[in-house]
């Protein structure tokens, strides 16, 4: 398996510290015949958490009790066994890297909910299903109010069970990234959703 990939331009970012599905997913083989046989292809959500615990069981070992992650063997073997649907990521914002701030994000089969903390107006939800390229953001799309919500509540009760909301400061590590320039050249910033803009400017009363 490999790290997971830097974006060259895909959404109009670089870097590797979003969770979009062109940077979160790593592309991952297996070989061990003893076990499974050559050519299967596991479309379940399988982590880098998983590594560990599998490798351990591929020897014949029990899974240490403070190790996170599941053996997905039976998955690679056929086997219907019950496993996660959802998966949760997290990255927390570092001065090395500026341009990339504090990432909340919960994946499911079918939808992802992306939440940034600290900056309100950009949060965003993706069908998976219908939009794999997660062109088109329907967190502001008629419709889709009531799966965003439960998404959001998923990810924050799932953030809350692991201790995901302390936040930590992160200290400089190494030269920073900062890929901010002091002049724009090319496209210009995308267009607010239309539910964030205030047509007519608020009044205020004088006294």
């Amino acid at each position: 398996m490999g790290d997971n990939r830097s974006m060259f331009g895909e959404h109009g970012l670089i870097d590797k510290r979003v969770a979009y599905d062109t940077s979160i997913r790593v592309p991952m083989l297996m070989l061990c015949p003893e076990l499974f046989e050559g050519g299967t292809v596991v479309d379940a959500v399988v982590a880098n958490i998983d590594i560990g615990p599998t490798i351990i069981s591929a020897m014949g070992l029990a899974k240490p009790p403070h190790m996170d992650g599941e053996n997905f063997i039976p998955l690679a073997q056929g086997e219907d066994i019950p496993w996660r649907d959802e998966f949760l990521y997290v990255y927390y914002w570092e001065k090395s890297f500026p341009q990339s701030p504090t990432v909340f994000a919960l994946r499911m089969d079918r939808y992802k909910l992306i939440n940034y903390y600290d900056i309100w107006d950009v949060d965003e939800l993706f069908d998976l299903q219908n939009d794999p390229g997660e062109t088109t953001n329907l967190l502001y799309t008629e419709g889709y109010e009531t799966i965003a919500i439960e998404l959001q509540d998923r990810l924050y009760a799932k953030m809350t069970a692991l201790g995901g909301m302390e936040i930590p400061l992160n200290a400089p590590g190494g030269s920073s990234q900062n890929k901010r320039l002091e002049t724009r050249h090319g496209r210009s910033a995308s267009d607010f959703p239309a539910p964030l803009v205030v047509e007519e400017p608020v009044s205020r009363d004088a006294n």
